[in-house]
């Protein structure tokens, strides 16, 4: 639906009404301006036009967006959410798989023959400027996504600007952008920061390397004072995003868990942060600080490590830099030392020099771990990688191992044993099912709730009524704020039974003894009471 096209001074009025949540400040404004209907001129007025933003991809990607959107929309730019109102698309592409690609070169030759005005931004164009179909039209790189403003202006002039270089400071390269731009969030109540670009991995399959490049980290004072920022104008939520969070600040002198000891810092109770995508070799140097930080109640117990394949030889052709071994000693030592923790990772099915015994040593350690969270996809090659050039694994057979492995993730049931345990759960969206928002317990699990006013962006204790493949539904027990039923809160939250146990019969749970000696106290303050009236 588009947004209205009245002068605004709140940038995050140009959200659609379907995605807006109620906010109490914004920092990025918008100036205000004149009414222009009826003006007719010869030349383009910058700041009078409709953008459309489509994004692919992760949510670096998404972040990219949501600040060139804040940006436009801080220039007076209307953001719109249907194309064809639009006088110019804004298209943020991903290269990761061939079927994504796919959809951003049939966009783009869908806005040619609508003739829109057209401006490329994202991974493809950045990492293969010279494509056939990307020649003549205008290009807004990763590392320049603070320029946009230009670009649009230049393009809708006719014009082609093509801004594709990487920044440095003081001759190392930068994080990207700054972090402190004006921003039009997807979701009001979720910061997604992207805290590095690039990383410092060679994998033979990979074309994000091509456009992100090597490691560029922005410096810790940055990332905490861009939380704070966020958590200012009412977010609850923060994502850590990269292409490898956990190469952060190698090229710094400094730490992953440095930054998030100093995240965890401003973080205020309500509030939770996500951490994002982590490749083994690097979690591996901090197991114990990350086993602490990931145990923080403002942390979400969840972690994505990828492993792709479950063959030393095939991880060794990749060049991912770790062996089977090392990522199975990533997940036990935290699922021993974070009780909980919610594990997601990544399997490639087809790789060229897969062989059935290597897949079905992937299917072997899949079937071991049990992830609840199991992103699964189809080998494609991307142009200029070396996997490009190895001999492929037949086509049909690609599609039966990813089919089978996708019917081994269908198989097992991670939430079967919840009916009847309770949560805290944070509520940050409404859900694609109507009548439910979404919210995520501590290991970051999905868990619906029934719409009600005044969940959105607040925590509420639920009681897990049913269960799916991929999700729990929960009636809320105790919003909060609200009085327990059982006495004071702070009483009633510690005779509680622990975060995600089934609730046990008072008689037998762990602090069954003080319930006793409270009821014990209760019988004789009344018979002491009925003595004193019959005396």
């Amino acid at each position: 639906m588009a947004c209205t096209a009245d002068p605004l001074v709140d940038i995050e009025e140009l959200v659609s009404t379907e995605e807006r949540l109620e906010k109490t400040s914004v920092v990025p404004k918008v100036r205000r301006r004149r009414e222009r209907e009826g003006v007719v001129a010869d030349s383009i007025i910058p700041g009078t036009q409709k953008v459309f933003v489509k994004t692919w991809g992760c949510s670096h990607n998404t972040s990219d967006s949501e600040y060139m959107a804040g940006l436009l929309a801080s220039h007076g730019y209307e953001i719109v959410d249907a194309p064809a109102e639009a006088h110019l698309w804004l298209l943020n592409s991903c290269t990761v798989k061939s079927p994504a690609e796919d959809h951003f070169r049939n966009m783009l030759l869908e806005a040619k023959e609508s003739d829109k005005a057209v401006v490329l931004a994202g991974c493809v164009p950045q990492g293969a400027p010279r494509q056939s179909y990307l020649q003549n039209l205008s290009v807004v790189g990763v590392q320049q996504i603070d320029r946009v403003v230009e670009v649009v202006e230049e393009s809708l002039k006719g014009h082609v600007v093509r801004l594709l270089g990487q920044r440095k400071v003081d001759g190392r390269k930068a994080g990207g952008a700054r972090l402190d731009l004006p921003k039009i969030r997807k979701n009001a109540l979720i910061e997604i920061i992207p805290i590095n670009t690039g990383c410092l991995n060679q994998c033979t399959y990979c074309k994000t390397k091509h456009a992100r490049g090597e490691l560029g980290s922005y410096p810790p004072e940055e990332i905490v004072e861009r939380a704070k920022q966020a958590l200012r104008e009412g977010v609850k939520e923060l994502w850590l995003t990269s292409e490898d969070t956990g190469a952060y600040g190698r090229d710094l002198g400094f730490t992953l868990p440095q930054l998030l000891w100093k995240l965890v810092d401003v973080i205020p109770e309500g509030c939770r942060m996500r951490l994002g995508m982590t490749n083994p070799p690097y979690i591996l140097e901090h197991l114990e600080e990350m086993a602490a930080i990931l145990s923080h109640p403002r942390v979400y117990k969840f972690l994505h490590v990828p492993v792709q394949s479950g063959s030393d030889a095939v991880l060794a052709d990749m060049r991912r830099e770790y062996t089977r071994d090392d990522f199975v000693r990533v997940v036990e030592f935290l699922r021993e030392r974070v009780p909980g923790i919610h594990v997601a990772t990544d399997v490639i099915c087809g790789f060229p020099t897969e062989s059935e015994e290597d897949f079905a040593e992937t299917v072997q350690l899949v079937r071991r771990v049990g992830f609840s969270t199991l992103f699964i996809n189809q080998f494609y090659p991307r142009p200029g990688t070396p996997a490009a050039r190895m001999a492929p694994v037949d086509a049909r057979e690609k599609k039966r191992r990813t089919k089978l492995m996708a019917e081994l993730f269908r198989a097992y049931l991670p939430y079967q044993d919840r009916v009847g345990r309770r949560y805290r759960v944070l509520v940050t969206e409404r859900a694609q099912e109507a009548g439910y928002l979404v919210g995520h317990n501590e290991s970051y699990e999905q868990v619906l709730v029934g719409e009600q006013d005044g969940l959105l962006g607040g925590e509420v204790e639920v009681e897990v009524v049913e269960t799916g493949k991929f999700f729990m539904k929960g009636r809320v027990v105790v919003a909060t704020g609200e009085a327990s039923l059982v006495g004071h809160g702070l009483l009633a939250s510690w005779l509680a039974p622990s975060r995600g146990e089934p609730c046990p019969s008072t008689w037998t749970c762990r602090r069954g003894v003080v319930c006793c000696s409270l009821l014990a106290l209760l019988v004789a303050l009344l018979m002491s009471r009925c003595w004193a009236l019959s005396a």
